[in-house]
């Protein structure tokens, strides 16, 4: 298994509010109030009622002891905590599981990088043939079979794309798709939802960007590497 969560606690959703706070069942009875550690509108994946389940930390500077960590939306697990995808994209570049990287020595996180320097790349793979630089994006919305990012208008995104397309005439640029549920097998950008997003995706593959849409199967008991999935767009 690519990365074991620490124990979870199943429960119920019972409401998500102010962005950060969900209330949960636990299956004692209890409610608790859980961080939910996801900005963004969780498009399709935050169904009041579903299973999900949540982890405890015993630390007393907390404001909240539980973290939401996944949902079961028609019988799949689903990874809503943002905190987690670099974790697992950087124990995979460590064991070297994407083979569509090419050779890279070293492996550098939130490296400042675009103009003056005011953005930080998520990976920075040095040691091979060129640098690449490599994004990643948390991937959980869907559309029957096809997995799409992003699910809201995403301006931070639009720039990230646009800083990439920057430095591929001295490196490599990579943009990587978390999929963070096992069971969607093709990847396409969200055109109805940011329609700029889709063409400047397009635009930067034009000019050499390499996608890695990377499949994820996530259980009560962690986190697999599936492979890649099928571009459909």
């Amino acid at each position: 298994m690519l990365y074991t969560y620490p124990q979870l606690y199943p429960g119920i959703l019972v409401q998500r509010y102010k962005r950060f706070f969900a209330d949960i069942q636990l299956d004692t009875g209890e409610i608790i109030t859980a961080h939910c550690p996801n900005t963004g509108p969780m498009t399709g994946v935050c169904q009041i009622g579903a299973p999900v389940m949540v982890s405890f930390h015993d630390n007393p500077k907390r404001k909240l002891a539980y973290t939401w960590e996944t949902i079961s939306i028609d019988g799949v697990w689903i990874g809503i905590n943002t905190a987690l995808p670099n974790k697992l994209v950087k124990i995979a570049l460590e064991r070297q599981l994407l083979p569509e990287l090419g050779v890279y020595q070293t492996i550098r996180s939130e490296v400042p990088y675009g103009q003056n320097n005011r953005s930080r790349i998520d990976f920075l793979l040095e040691g091979g043939e060129r640098s690449i630089y490599l994004e990643v994006k948390n991937t959980t919305w869907s559309i029957g079979d096809i997995a799409v990012f992003p699910d809201t208008e995403t301006t931070r995104g639009q720039k990230h794309l646009r800083e990439l397309i920057d430095v591929m005439p001295q490196a490599g640029a990579v943009m990587l798709y978390l999929i963070n549920r096992g069971d969607k097998t093709k990847f396409a950008p969200g055109d109805t939802t940011d329609p700029l997003y889709g063409k400047l995706l397009r635009t930067a593959i034009a000019k050499g960007l390499q996608v890695l849409p990377c499949r994820f199967e996530v259980s009560t008991q962690g986190v697999e590497y599936l492979g890649l999935a099928e571009l459909a767009f």
